[in-house]
C-alpha cells in the first residue's frame, strides 16, 4: 500500500496534522514512539493554550489523541523512523525494525530532544539522579534537595513543579539574569524553597551510586562552589530531532529543518516539517499545532497537483 501521507511524530504538530489529514480523507499513517513529546513530559501546567485556562500537558495531549483517534482514514503505528528516502514521486520511510513504508507525501513532526549539559558526570548519573523530565522523575526526590540547571521558562517551571516534592531547589543560570517570563519569576520568588543562582557554570556532577553533589563555578569570581543535592534536572533547551531527513532538506546552524514559512515545505517537493524541529522562531504548543494544520493542508494541495 502507498499512503497519501505519512506523519512522523506524536506531539502537538504531528497529532494536529493527523486530525486535518483525516478531515481531508487522506489515507494517512502516523508513526510515533509515543504520544506527547515535550508537551507531555515537560509541560507540567499549561496556562496559555486557548480554551483551557489551566491544564496539565498530559491532560491536554490526551484530548489531542482522543480527537485524532476519531479520524477513520488515519492509522497509528508505534515505532521509530530511521530514515526517509525519495525516488521519483514516492517516499520510502524505514523504521528501526527495518520495515519500509511508502507514501506520496511526508510530514516530519519529530520535535526536539533535551539538550545535554555536557558536564563531567552527567552521562554517568543519568537515571541515578540526573534527569531531563521533572514530571517523570520529580516524585523520586520527595524531601530531598535538587538543582535545576537553566533559568528560562522550562527551568523555572520545573523548579515550581518540584516545590511539590523537594525540600530545596537551586536554580542555576549561566547568565547574569534569569530569562524566564516575569510571571514565572514572580511565582518562583514567592517560594521559600527556591534559590536562584546566576552567573553559574556547572562543572561537575558527583556521587557514588547516586548523585550527592554538584560543583559550579561563579563566572565573576571564578570560584568553584559545591551544592549538596541528590538530584539534578537539566533544563537548558532542546535540539531538533532531524537526522532522519539528511539529504532531503537544508538545515540551519542549529540543525533545524529549513522550511517555507507559509506551507512548511522543505526543498524536497512533498516533504514538510512542522513543530519544534523546523526553522520557525516561536516554539510553543499552539504554534506547533498551527504548523501541523498548515503542513497537512499543504500536503493535501501538493497531492492534488500530482494527480492533475
Amino acid at each position: 500500500m502507498i499512503y497519501d501521507l505519512i506523519i512522523i511524530g506524536g506531539g502537538p504538530a504531528g497529532i494536529t496534522a493527523g486530525i486535518y489529514a483525516g478531515r481531508q480523507k487522506m489515507s494517512t499513517l502516523l508513526i510515533t514512539k509515543e504520544f506527547g513529546g515535550q508537551m507531555a513530559k515537560k509541560a507540567t501546567e499549561v496556562c496559555n493554550y486557548p480554551g483551557f485556562e489551566k491544564i496539565s500537558g498530559m491532560e491536554l495531549i490526551g484530548k489531542f489523541v482522543e480527537h485524532l483517534e476519531k479520524q477513520e482514514s488515519v492509522e497509528i503505528k508505534f515505532s521509530l523512523v530511521e530514515k526517509i528516502e525519495k525516488q521519483e514521486n514516492i517516499f520510502t520511510v524505514t523504521t528501526t525494525e527495518a520495515e519500509k513504508i511508502e507514501a506520496k507525501s511526508v510530514i516530519i513532526a519529530t520535535g526536539a530532544d533535551p539538550r545535554p549539559l555536557e558536564a563531567i558526570g552527567e552521562k554517568e548519573f543519568i537515571g541515578k539522579g540526573v534527569g531531563y523530565c521533572v514530571t517523570c522523575d520529580g516524585p523520586i526526590f520527595k524531601n530531598k534537595a535538587v538543582a535545576v540547571v537553566g533559568g528560562g521558562n522550562c527551568g523555572l517551571e520545573a523548579a515550581l513543579f518540584m516545590t511539590n516534592y523537594a525540600s530545596k531547589i537551586y536554580v542555576l543560570e549561566y547568565g547574569a539574569e534569569i530569562k524566564a517570563d516575569q510571571e514565572n519569576q514572580n511565582e518562583a520568588k514567592k517560594s521559600d524553597k527556591i534559590e536562584i543562582i546566576t552567573n553559574a557554570s556547572v562543572k561537575e556532577i558527583k556521587g557514588e551510586n547516586f548523585v550527592n553533589s554538584l560543583i559550579y563555578q561563579d563566572n565573576i569570581t571564578k570560584e568553584n562552589k559545591t551544592l549538596e543535592v541528590q538530584g539534578v534536572f537539566i533544563e537548558i533547551g532542546t535540539q531538533p530531532a532531524t537526522a532522519l531527513a539528511k539529504g532531503l532538506v537544508d538545515f540551519t546552524k542549529r540543525d533545524e529543518i529549513m522550511v517555507e514559512s507559509e506551507t512548511f515545505a522543505t526543498k524536497t517537493p512533498g516533504l514538510f516539517a512542522a513543530g519544534d524541529n523546523n526553522s520557525g522562531k516561536y516554539k510553543q504548543i499552539v504554534t506547533a499545532a498551527g504548523e501541523g494544520c498548515k503542513a497537512a493542508l499543504a500536503a493535501y494541495d501538493y497531492l492534488r497537483t500530482q494527480t492533475k
